[in-house]
C-alpha cells in the first residue's frame, strides 16, 4: 500500500460523514413539530433510517479508528505509547462530557441539577477507549489470535444479550454509574450494548492491519463487507428464529422481539463498503478537516442546540415547534456554522490555547501582586483596629 492508502481516508470521511449525519439528526429530531412525525411519509421514514444509523457508523470508526493507531506501534503492552495517549483521551472525553451538561445557573445557587448525571456520545466513546486499552492489555502477551477474538466476541455477547440485561434497573449501584448501563434515569447512550460497536471496529481494523499489504485488500473487503452487510440486515432475524425454534433459548425470545442492533451492524458494514468503493473520492482536505475535528465539531453543536452551561440553546425557544420548509435549511446551516466554527477552532487551537493560557497566568500574577500589596496594609490595618480596640476597653472599665 502507498502512504495515502495507509492513511484510510475513507475512514476519516466516514466520520466526517457520521459527525455531519449527527448535526442535522439533532437539529431535526430536536425541533421538528411532532405532527410531521409521520413514519408512513417515504421522506421522513428514509430521514428515520438513515438517522439511526449515525451512532453505530460514529462508535464503530471510533473503535477502529484507536485501535488502527494502537496496534501499528511496534512496541506492546504499557510500553506502547499510545496506551498513556489513550487513556488521556478517554478521560478527557468523559470530562468534557460532564462539563458539557454543566448549567452555570445552578452552580450560582449552589445546585447541580440532576441531568450532569446523565451519559451521553462522549461518555460512552471516552469509557470505550479505557476498555479496549483494558482489553489490549490483558491480551498484550498472549498469542495474537486472542485480541481480536475477544473483541469479536464481545460485540456477539452484548447484541445476544441486550434484550435480557436492558430489563435490569442495576438499583444497586448509585445513578451516576447506573446511568451508563441503563436508561431509566434519561441516559441518552449506555456503555452496553454500545461497546459491542466500538469492538467491532476494533477488530475490523485488526484485520485491516494484518492485510495492508495485501494486493486485493479493498475488492476483498468490499466484497466481504457487502457480504456480511446483507446478511445481517436481511437473514440475521430469519437464524435466529431458526436457532430459537431448534433450542428454546429464552435470550433469543427476546432478541427477536428488536433484532436491531445485528441490523444496524449490517448497515454499519454496507456504509464501510460504500466508503471503501469511493475511497479515491475521500481525499478532499476539507473532508478530512472536517473527520478530524468531529470532537470540536460535538462541542460547538451541543452549545449551539442544548444551550451547554448557560441553558440558552435553539431547542429550549423551538423545541418540537417548526415546520419542515424551516427546520431543513435550518439544519443545512446548522450543520454549515458548527463546522465553520470547529475548523477555524482547529485552524487556530494553537493560538487560543496560548492565549488562554497566557490569560491563566496574568490572572494568577496579578493576584499574587494584588496580595504582596494588600497584605501589608491589611496586617497594618488589623494593627491599629487592635490597638484602637484595646483603648476603647480600657475606657469602658475605666
Amino acid at each position: 500500500m502507498t502512504a495515502n492508502e495507509n492513511r484510510l481516508f475513507f475512514i476519516d470521511a466516514m466520520r466526517a460523514w457520521a459527525i455531519l449525519m449527527m448535526l442535522q439528526g439533532h437539529f431535526i429530531d430536536g425541533l421538528l413539530d411532532p405532527v410531521f412525525r409521520d413514519p408512513n411519509n417515504p421522506v421522513y421514514a428514509v430521514w428515520l433510517y438513515f438517522r439511526g444509523i449515525t451512532a453505530p457508523v460514529f462508535f464503530t470508526v471510533s473503535g477502529f479508528i484507536f485501535t488502527y493507531l494502537l496496534i501499528r506501534s511496534p512496541k506492546n503492552g504499557m510500553d506502547n505509547p499510545r496506551v498513556a495517549k489513550g487513556i488521556r483521551r478517554g478521560l478527557q472525553l468523559l470530562l468534557i462530557g460532564y462539563l458539557l451538561r454543566l448549567n452555570l445557573g445552578g452552580l450560582l445557587k449552589g445546585e447541580v441539577y440532576s441531568s450532569f448525571y446523565l451519559v451521553d456520545v462522549l461518555h460512552c466513546i471516552g469509557l470505550s477507549i479505557l476498555g479496549l486499552i483494558g482489553i489490549y492489555l490483558l491480551t498484550a502477551q498472549k498469542k495474537k489470535y486472542v485480541f481480536p477474538l475477544v473483541l469479536v466476541s464481545t460485540t456477539v455477547l452484548l447484541f445476544l444479550f441486550e434484550r435480557t440485561y436492558k430489563e435490569w434497573s442495576f438499583f444497586f449501584l448509585p445513578d451516576f454509574l447506573a446511568n451508563y448501563f441503563t436508561k431509566a434515569n434519561g441516559s441518552v447512550f449506555t456503555i452496553i450494548p454500545w461497546f459491542g460497536y466500538a469492538t467491532i471496529g476494533a477488530f475490523i481494523s485488526v484485520l485491516f492491519t494484518q492485510f495492508k499489504n495485501h494486493r486485493y485488500l479493498y475488492p476483498a473487503a468490499i466484497s466481504i463487507a457487502l457480504s456480511i452487510g446483507y446478511l445481517f440486515i436481511y437473514q440475521s432475524t430469519p437464524f435466529f428464529t431458526a436457532v430459537y425454534e431448534l433450542t428454546g433459548l429464552g435470550f433469543l425470545k427476546l432478541l427477536l422481539t428488536n433484532n436491531y442492533l445485528f441490523i444496524r451492524l449490517g448497515d454499519v458494514f454496507v456504509v464501510f463498503a460504500v466508503f471503501m468503493i469511493l475511497r479515491k473520492l475521500m481525499t478532499n482536505k476539507t473532508v478530512l478537516n472536517i473527520g478530524a475535528s468531529t470532537l470540536s465539531i460535538y462541542v460547538i453543536h451541543f452549545v449551539i442546540l442544548y444551550g451547554s452551561l448557560t441553558g440558552l440553546g435553539l431547542y429550549r425557544f423551538f423545541n418540537n415547534s417548526l415546520a419542515p420548509e424551516i427546520v431543513v435549511p435550518g439544519a443545512l446551516l446548522f450543520m454549515i456554522v458548527c463546522t465553520f466554527l470547529a475548523l477555524q477552532y482547529n485552524r487556530h487551537e494553537a493560538h487560543i490555547k496560548s492565549q488562554i493560557s497566557w490569560g491563566i497566568s496574568f490572572a494568577k500574577l496579578q493576584v499574587v501582586e494584588v496580595k504582596e500589596l494588600t497584605l501589608p496594609l491589611l496586617k497594618e490595618l488589623v494593627g491599629r483596629l487592635h490597638l484602637f480596640l484595646k483603648r476603647v476597653l480600657r475606657t469602658v472599665r475605666s
